[in-house]
């Protein structure tokens, strides 16, 4: 299984770091729900992109297995950096009926302490990688394993909102928790989407001046479902849109959406980062910290 077809759309002059970022000293922490550190354009930067991070105040980062090769790659960074954590998974560009021995594999990664959901699983009716039949069986077969796991869920959705919430209902997906990653929808359907009582995760989109429908999600998700992320190396936000997007960007979401729910920023970031933590199970990196001290 292969993540070359999503890799591939990584623009190209995306391997050139930014060296416009402005570091920013925030009282505030962020929690980037959803980056690919595994790709080759952040990984060849990873120190600095995380150094990056650190300044915009984006605390942790939880990096995001879409295959076999890329869930060892992202347990591998969350199991060298405090601050990382990791997803398994098979995307559905890469969905195929997968073997005793691959489920034994995602299995044996999902166990590793540092792994806090299963994903990013899902739909993708938009690109057709694979065809539809293929990828149901593919959810579903993940969807089951999150189950015996017991992991929340990172779904990615595109073009294929009435069947990915028939399947999610179908689940039970509220008695595992989840998370609708880069959320692409309406009002209407955030709705349906709260009303499973997944979380709503909101990217770099949000900012762009045509995408209305989202910003109107943004200001009226409940503030304790609402999620934040990059999806880096993709979607980079406004001012930064059309270059490499990077874990560091996440601020400039976080001020959009602020702005839309007429907040303070630093509250945005408190309740967005407890609801990472409460999804995700993630420990508090004081609390991290001071245990490192004391050892």
């Amino acid at each position: 299984m292969s993540g070359e077809r999503l890799r591939r759309h990584v623009s190209r002059k995306s391997r050139y770091a930014t060296k416009d970022l402005v570091s920013r000293k925030e009282t505030t922490m962020f929690v980037d729900t959803h980056c690919h550190l595994d790709f080759d354009s952040l990984a060849q930067d990873l120190t600095d992109t995380l150094a990056r991070a650190q300044s915009a105040g984006v605390r942790q980062l939880i990096t995001i297995g879409i295959d076999l090769p890329s869930s060892h790659s992202a347990v591998a960074m969350a199991e060298s950096r405090n601050e990382v954590f990791a997803t398994v998974g098979v995307h559905p560009h890469n969905a195929c009926q997968l073997s005793t021995v691959d489920i034994d594999k995602l299995v044996g990664l999902s166990r590793k302490s540092k792994v806090v959901a299963f994903g990013e699983i899902g739909l993708d009716f938009y690109r057709n990688y694979q065809p539809h039949s293929v990828q149901l069986s593919s959810l579903g077969q993940q969807l089951d394993l999150a189950r015996d796991l017991n992991l929340p869920v990172v779904i990615h959705d595109r073009d294929a909102h009435g069947k990915i919430l028939e399947i999610l209902k179908e689940h039970r997906t509220w008695e595992l928790g989840g998370v609708m990653h880069c959320f692409s929808g309406d009002w209407s359907f955030a709705r349906r989407c709260l009303d499973l009582d997944l979380y709503l995760s909101i990217a770099g989109p949000v900012t762009f001046n045509k995408s209305k429908a989202l910003q109107e999600v943004a200001r009226n998700c409940p503030l304790d479902r609402l999620l934040l992320e990059t999806d880096a190396p993709f979607l980079a936000p406004v001012p930064k849109r059309g270059k490499r997007n990077e874990p560091a960007f996440l601020i400039h979401t976080a001020e959009k959406i602020a702005s839309l729910r007429n907040m303070p920023l630093a509250e945005l970031a408190l309740q967005t980062t407890k609801n990472a933590r409460r999804l995700f199970n993630l420990p508090n990196p004081a609390e991290v910290a001071a245990l490192n001290r004391n050892e």
